[in-house]
């Protein structure tokens, strides 16, 4: 069983087709999708679609929840750019695609192999707003976890990609496929990195191996792509793509 775990796609179409080819040649059985797809980016609901088709099994994002749930954003972020490109990606989803995010799970426990299992998440098991970085406190990490344990244990979130051996257990961030991160940005505008990410985890008779992968993508294109919407974070976007 080769899994590959995608995460914070963010409405971007032109990085989730690069991962979603990168997948596909590697030769994974199942792509499981981590949460906040529709966000941010030009496009939420072709890259809804495109999760829809693509996908079986989803955990819901923060930002996945910001479109359910209206007023959530407000204690995450104040931030007026973030603020109002979620509300203007809220504006462009039709009733069906808001159902569609409804189904999405909070959190997903499934075997690798007989020996083998995955827990899956979006921040923490214990809040989908929540950092789990290389830096975090291992006792922190436990409450985080909420004593669950998997064999390997995978969430997103931060846009930082990520593997961490902990107690045992190895905790895995794929990154992002539409908005990787150079660095923690710590209430700072981030620096994008000029690549998509994911990762693929697999098992076979109690042997795990996790990979990360990193894409390369068309920044002329999505340049293009945020530059024709009225999206209001389309500036912050087109200076990062045109680094």
């Amino acid at each position: 069983m080769r899994i590959a775990l995608i995460s914070d796609l963010h409405g971007n179409e032109i990085a989730l087709r690069a991962v979603l080819a990168d997948a596909d040649r590697v030769g994974c059985d199942e792509i499981i999708c981590l949460g906040d797809i529709a966000t941010l980016g030009p496009a939420p609901s072709a890259v809804i679609q495109l999760v829809r088709e693509r996908t079986r099994r989803r955990i819901l994002g923060n930002h996945d929840d910001f479109m359910l749930n209206r007023d959530l954003i407000h204690s995450y972020t104040e931030a007026p750019i973030v603020v109002e490109s979620v509300e203007w990606c809220r504006a462009r989803l039709s009733d069906d695609e808001i159902a569609f995010l409804r189904t999405f799970e909070p959190n997903l426990e499934i075997a690798l192999d007989d020996r083998s299992t995955l827990v899956l998440f979006h921040g923490t098991l214990r809040s989908h707003m929540e950092d789990l970085l290389a830096t975090t406190p291992p006792e922190e990490v436990d409450e985080m976890l909420m004593g669950r344990r998997g064999t390997v244990m995978a969430g997103g979130h931060t846009h930082l990609q990520l593997t961490r051996q902990h107690r045992g257990v190895l905790i895995v961030n794929p990154g992002s496929v539409g908005l990787p991160f150079q660095e923690h940005p710590d209430g700072l505008p981030p620096t994008l990195l000029g690549h998509a990410e994911y990762a693929t985890v697999e098992a076979t008779n109690g042997v795990v191996a996790v990979q990360l992968r990193r894409v390369p993508v068309d920044r002329a294109a999505m340049a293009a792509a945020i530059g024709a919407t009225d999206n209001p974070i389309r500036h912050y976007l087109l200076d990062q793509y045109r680094r």
